[in-house]
């Protein structure tokens, strides 16, 4: 088994272009742990899924080229249109390592979208220490804090920091030291640190740092927004039941990701995108 056998595809795409490159490997039986470390190393991209059917359902497992994640949201996208690309459209049930999830993929004359329902989401509030780590990270004072999004650590299927920026500008500016990065998210059990800029009430522009898996930021992050989702209803942000997410701007690499979600608290929120095959290498 080696890297011809997994396919490339982006996720969370916009006009055939953009997105988030992920691998999908949909095989008879799951690799053994080294061989998904070796095979998401050599894939290079942020995440690669690996899938294998389970009964009715799909087991799928998730390696960035350092580490395994438990949920990767543009990995599950990616996921839900190679399986729609195999078998046809349909509702996919998933068993991931700590949820049980559902992707629905289509293929309409080749145009390819797909829809996960995450994990249950939760949020708590940053701890003033872990807030003065992450504004230290990225060099970001008080002054350029968002007021109505409080700072947050938030859950779906993954653990992710919010950090939520009062200018377009500021998140442009983004930077940091990946080595840092990684001490930290490693250490306080993060994924990702999302960084996030409301242009409206609906409309936010978001950067994505996942130093915890060796990449220095992701151009669209489907967990984390889900996440995120999770928290604007947590909070009581006036978000109507959805909102649209553009991420990956400033890499040149333009995504938008649409979250839908009900008021129950703590609930599975809906994420879809576009997808588009990738060329092969």
């Amino acid at each position: 088994m080696n890297k011809v056998n997994v396919e490339r595809i982006a996720a969370f795409s916009h006009a055939d272009a953009g997105g988030n490159p992920a691998g999908v490997l949909i095989a008879d039986s799951l690799p053994t742990v080294e061989d998904m470390r070796r095979i998401a190393a050599e894939v290079g991209f942020s995440e690669t899924a690996f899938a294998a059917p389970e009964g009715e359902s799909w087991r799928v497992r998730y390696f960035s080229p350092e580490s395994e994640v438990p949920f990767c949201g543009h990995a599950t996208i990616a996921l839900g249109a190679a399986l729609a690309l195999k078998e046809g459209d349909g509702v996919f049930g998933l068993t991931l390592n700590n949820a049980n999830i559902t992707v629905e993929g289509t293929n309409k004359a080749g145009a390819l979208t797909a829809a996960l329902q995450s994990p249950p989401t939760r949020s708590e509030k940053a701890s003033t220490a872990l807030l003065s780590e992450v504004m230290d990270l990225f060099g970001y004072s008080t002054e350029d804090l968002h007021k109505d999004i409080p700072p947050a650590l938030i859950h779906g299927g993954a653990d992710h920091f919010v950090l939520a920026l009062n200018s377009r500008q500021a998140l442009a500016d983004m930077k940091y030291d990946l080595g840092e990065g990684q001490a930290l998210m490693r250490q306080h059990g993060l994924v990702t640190i999302l960084l996030v800029f409301p242009e409206s009430p609906q409309l936010f522009h978001t950067r994505n740092p996942f130093a915890s898996g060796g990449v220095y930021e992701d151009p669209a992050t489907g967990a984390a927004t889900a996440a995120f989702a999770g928290y604007l209803r947590d909070i009581g942000w006036p978000h109507s039941g959805a909102i649209e997410v553009i991420q990956g701007e400033d890499m040149g690499m333009l995504s938008r990701l649409h979250a839908e979600f009900s008021s129950e608290p703590g609930s599975s929120i809906r994420v879809s995108g576009q997808a588009r095959i990738m060329a092969a290498e």
